[in-house]
């Protein structure tokens, strides 16, 4: 007999993998503690004028789809009215069977409207339409789709130089308890390949820091204050996307002479900017440590690789691929640095080459130790991995080299109010994979024990490893 299309025992195979999700993962709250989301639109409690506009726009993973079956860019990022745009997609979801948009699509759907059939040119106006009608309900402008899915908190992602007002504004209004802080990524701070770009973005982190910044010295003293700001308006995280981690750290003097450079309109080589960036992150992940902060590495992403098209788009467009760089040997001397004096702050790595689980599932362990348990976490399977297979790889190199039971969990990494059902989707993924060990006997048959584990990472590690207050009924 078929297995009905996402019932609701979905990607769940043996009564221990549907036990697990029904009676102890569904009905857990989700911390998103990465994500890009804008702040100014919770603020503002957005409503969208359409699904397009609510779905489509920014969200390259469609994009790349669509690009992939011929869609014309005029409807994808250009000028084509939004019903054209959304017929594009519906034209192009039948055909991503096999890849997660065509789960994430229908789970979307489904979730937040309540459209239980499936998106083709034949149903595309139907379902545009049906959307568009419940998008005027306040219910379903942003913080409505928020709290539809038991948010206890979300973490967006934001420049150093930005000035948080969203988030005060949000902090403000008591009618809004779901936890929005923002988490500090500074990867301009080290972006010494563009100088004119670098040089304005300086010219920025002055006016925000109020300090002049003339050296290496008064950079890194232009972060920190910045970092206390931040730490002030509730962050309690950094984030940063690297290639790789560099291998060595540039001494300070040396690192001074290639900002003067730099600023001065000048270029610095290859091996300079790598030895800059490693001063750099070394000096930022001791603030963390010294704030209580946790530290996130997003490693490996080769990003904006057609050249036409970043000229025409810019970043972010979905033109980025996995990197091949290695990363073991820069990522150890970064951790050891930091630990040498014991400023190693609380880190998740992620990496986007899956080739590498197991080399973070092994490094993780190196640098493990008291007080806190899982001090260093291998995080979940990020941007081309979030995906059935690569979650699973994920999952299992972690289960085999360290403690699956100590993972913080999941977390979107997405632009879009709609990708939170995406939880849900690992959560599934979590459970069939615990419970087909159970079934075949490699854990015992104990739903106490496996049923706390699951709880654990769907919600309670991550609610007490990030020292975030949530709300007090999610605990």
């Amino acid at each position: 007999m078929m297995k009905p299309f996402m019932d609701e025992d979905f990607l769940l195979e043996g009564d221990a993998a549907r036990m697990l999700y029904h009676d102890y993962a569904e009905g857990m709250p989700i911390f998103d503690y990465h994500c890009h989301v804008p702040p100014q639109q919770i603020a503002e409690n957005t409503r969208f004028e359409n699904l397009t506009q609510l779905w489509l726009k920014g969200d390259h993973y469609k994009w790349r789809a669509m690009r992939a079956c011929g869609i014309p860019e005029s409807h994808i990022t250009g000028d084509a009215p939004d019903r054209e745009k959304f017929r594009a997609w519906a034209r192009t979801a039948p055909r991503t069977l096999g890849n997660p948009l065509y789960h994430w699509t229908h789970l979307e759907l489904k979730r937040v409207f309540g459209v239980e059939e499936l998106l083709n040119p034949d149903s595309a106006d139907r379902i545009y339409d049906q959307c568009n009608a419940l998008l005027v309900q306040d219910a379903y402008r942003v913080r409505g789709l928020m709290e539809r899915f038991s948010l206890s908190g979300v973490c967006s992602t934001d420049d150093p130089v930005d000035e948080l007002n969203f988030h005060e504004d949000i902090a403000r209004d008591k009618s809004f308890d779901i936890k929005v802080l923002p988490a500090f990524r500074p990867d301009k701070a080290h972006a010494l390949e563009h100088p004119g770009r670098y040089a304005s973005w300086i010219q920025a982190l002055e006016k925000a820091s109020g300090l002049a910044v003339t050296g290496y010295a008064s950079l890194i003293a232009a972060l920190r204050a910045r970092h206390e700001y931040f730490h002030a308006h509730g962050c309690r995280l950094s984030d940063h996307g690297l290639t790789f981690v560099p291998t060595e750290r540039g001494a300070d003097a040396e690192c001074d002479r290639i900002f003067k450079t730099v600023l001065g309109g000048g270029s610095a080589s290859r091996d300079e900017i790598l030895g800059f960036r490693g001063a750099v992150l070394t000096e930022l992940g001791r603030m963390d440590a010294e704030q209580g902060w946790v530290m996130q590495l997003h490693l490996g992403a080769m990003r904006s690789v057609n050249g036409r098209m970043f000229a025409a788009l810019g970043p972010d467009t979905g033109f980025d691929v996995i990197g091949d760089w290695p990363q073991a040997e820069g990522l150890a001397g970064l951790l050891d640095r930091l630990d040498a004096d014991d400023r190693l702050p609380k880190t998740i790595l992620y990496v986007l080459n899956p080739r590498d689980n197991e080399v973070l599932a092994s490094m993780i362990g190196a640098f493990q130790g008291g007080p806190q348990a899982g001090k260093l976490q291998f995080g979940s399977g990020w941007w081309f991995n979030d995906q059935k297979d690569g979650m699973e790889r994920q999952l299992i190199a972690l289960a085999s080299m360290g403690l699956l039971s100590g993972f913080v969990g999941m977390l979107t990494d997405s632009r879009s109010f709609l990708s939170y059902p995406r939880h849900e989707y690992f959560r599934r993924i979590l459970c069939n994979l615990v419970g087909g060990w159970m079934g075949k006997g490699e854990i015992p048959d104990d739903m106490k024990l496996t049923g706390g584990m699951v709880k654990d990472i769907c919600f309670r590690n991550a609610a007490s490893w990030f020292g975030i207050p949530l709300k007090e009924q999610f605990k």
